[in-house]
């Protein structure tokens, strides 16, 4: 029994090289050379597209998520908070006094409150630790 599904899957394998084989033939006369470098072509393209994609997909990064103990911990009030998210910003004084509805000494004060509480002594040291800590995105 083996020997006969081997001996018909040789003859139709032989078969069907055969017919691949004459209508490559009769292609290679039926189209010009240049069809066949345009086809040539365009798969590469497409493959190179492809692997480009393929390749280069980014994944969303995760959701921020606020670290809540060492905000606690610190004892940030809210408005502290919405302070040093301006401050990450780069926004002046002046200018998170505007957005927040603040008086420019309320947010000098904040700011002297968020520098003692995450012990820094820069606006660019105070951005840097509360991202460490994760306490902004």
């Amino acid at each position: 029994m083996m020997r006969t599904v081997a001996t018909w899957a040789v003859v139709l394998a032989a078969g069907a090289f055969a017919l691949q084989w004459l209508e490559v033939q009769y292609l290679t006369r039926a189209l010009p050379r240049d069809a066949y470098v345009a086809l040539v072509g365009a798969g590469f393209a497409a493959l190179g597209v492809w692997a480009g994609w393929r390749l280069s997909r980014r994944t969303a990064p995760p959701a921020f998520q606020r670290n809540t103990a060492a905000l606690a911990a610190l004892g940030l009030t809210g408005q502290e908070l919405k302070v040093l998210e301006r401050l990450a910003e780069g926004l002046s004084n002046k200018e998170i006094a505007r957005r927040l509805g603040l008086s420019p000494n309320t947010v000098k004060t904040h700011i002297a409150n968020l520098y003692a509480k995450l012990e820094v002594g820069r606006r660019t040291q105070a951005v840097g630790k509360a991202r460490d800590l994760h306490l902004i995105p």
